[in-house]
């Protein structure tokens, strides 16, 4: 059975449900198709966590609209604290979450917008005709089904849309196309957080150099920490990074893991997919030990959540109309075509040794999406948003975060909307009328 929708949403993660909310808000029919049987994408089935950030280094906001209001809902419904301090130092503020709150908050916020919802899905094969996506065919528990759109957006994070429809296609870094290391992240719980605490503080040379220790020492409260190298590097554990990471809560005595590092796979190859979550649960054991017996008020600690799949943070990203550079990003650009802004540096967890590159922005401490980067060569109905939007591995090492995909995702759901309401294809829609459109909807454009 054939059917026709205004809008299709391809990628169920933060870039897609901010796009079909976005679209579906302005009178479009539009669908949602998610392969997994839940929302959130990395947020969820990865336990991404917690989103940074959605202001620059000043502690000015950003990063508003949908996303603003997903955030909001969560405080309300005490499953979120709002935007607080990052107690590492790296950028302003983290913003901590319940997830599976965020799963039924965005459920609600779609079905309040009239937003079709289809899970369980992936697409297999897109027709393309004339340069036009003309339809997609999803399988799923009850078999293939054609599905057909005016206007496509690829939110799928690795660019699967995009590449079945034969849009040219960037991979990892230049060169020798190698991406960042995937990581698996889980959860310990019965972590007594004042001991770490006092141990962070009567140890400072052993903590990332930027951490708000005097702050800390007046009571605000602890959100995340990068350290304990000493205790690190004498565990000598088979995994190649040189420091440990994590980040507080949600629950008073949890803490979410950013420790493991599964290089040298593939995140678009289901047999190098396996073999990476195969190593990531590995070494998810390893580290429960070595926090057990070597961290420092992690004694009593419970392993109590492991994510359902490793998380991935490089595959595929489109050629669009432009591609944003590492120059843009660090001289602070400002393009006349802004869509969306960002302030989290550039942070490339290198793909073969231990190292992390970081360059942080100059100016403002802000830098300019331009709508160019979601236009997708090739395909004149094809917007992109989120991971796989047009950038070099350098910067996309900062676009590929949350608050950033929430962005780009808000602005490629108003252009298709609005590209249906001015009978124009997405490359032709008038910049100014997108821009309008996404101030009133309280998108931050201004400086």
């Amino acid at each position: 059975m054939k059917k026709e929708y205004d809008v299709i949403v391809a990628g169920g993660g933060p870039s897609g449900i901010n796009a079909a909310i976005a679209a579906s808000r302005m009178g479009y029919r539009t669908l949602l198709i998610e392969r997994y049987g839940f929302l959130g994408g990395m947020s969820t089935a990865a336990l991404v966590y917690p989103w940074m950030t959605f202001h620059n280094h000043q502690g000015k906001q950003v990063i508003r609209g949908i996303a603003e209001e997903i955030v909001t809902r969560l405080v309300n419904i005490g499953a979120s604290p709002g935007h607080v301090r990052d107690t590492i130092g790296f950028v302003y503020s983290v913003t901590p979450y319940k997830t599976e709150e965020f799963k039924m908050v965005v459920l609600e916020m779609l079905e309040e917008a009239g937003c079709d919802l289809l899970l369980h899905s992936l697409t297999e094969e897109v027709t393309v005709e004339d340069n036009k996506i003309t339809s997609l065919t999803i399988v799923g528990k009850s078999g293939r089904e054609q599905l057909s759109a005016s206007v496509f957006i690829d939110c799928t994070g690795d660019g699967d849309l995009a590449y079945a429809a034969g849009v040219p296609m960037q991979y990892g870094r230049e060169g020798d196309r190698l991406t960042q290391p995937m990581t698996m992240k889980f959860r310990l719980s019965g972590v007594d957080l004042e001991t770490v605490r006092d141990y962070l503080l009567e140890h400072k040379d052993q903590f990332y150099h930027k951490t708000l220790f005097n702050e800390l020492e007046e009571g605000l409260p602890l959100t995340a920490v990068q350290g304990f190298y000493d205790i690190w590097e004498k565990a000598g554990l088979p995994i190649n990074r040189d420091h440990v990471l994590f980040f507080t809560g949600p629950g008073p005595d949890e803490v979410l893991i950013n420790c493991s590092r599964v290089q040298g796979y593939k995140g678009t190859d289901s047999w190098e997919l396996t073999e990476a979550e195969k190593e990531g649960r590995r070494q998810i054991a390893m580290l429960v030990k070595f926090f057990k017996e070597s961290v420092p008020g992690f004694e009593n600690a419970v392993l109590s959540s492991t994510a359902t799949q490793i998380g991935v943070r490089e595959t595929r990203r489109i050629e669009g109309e432009y591609i944003l550079t590492k120059e843009d990003v660090v001289a602070g650009s400002k393009f006349l075509d802004c869509i969306a802004k960002s302030a989290y540096p550039i942070d490339i967890h290198d793909p073969a040794t231990k190292s992390i590159s970081v360059a942080f922005i100059g100016g403002d401490g802000v830098f300019d999406i331009p709508y160019r980067c979601l236009l997708a060569k090739k395909v004149d109905n094809l917007l992109a948003a989120g991971r796989c939007i047009s950038t070099t591995h350098e910067a996309f090492a900062t676009t590929r975060l949350t608050p950033s995909a929430m962005a780009t995702g808000q602005a490629a759901g108003t252009a298709a909307a609005l590209s249906l309401l001015k009978g124009v294809l997405p490359k032709e829609l008038s910049i100014k009328d997108l821009q309008e459109q996404l101030l009133k909807d309280d998108v931050f454009l201004g400086t």
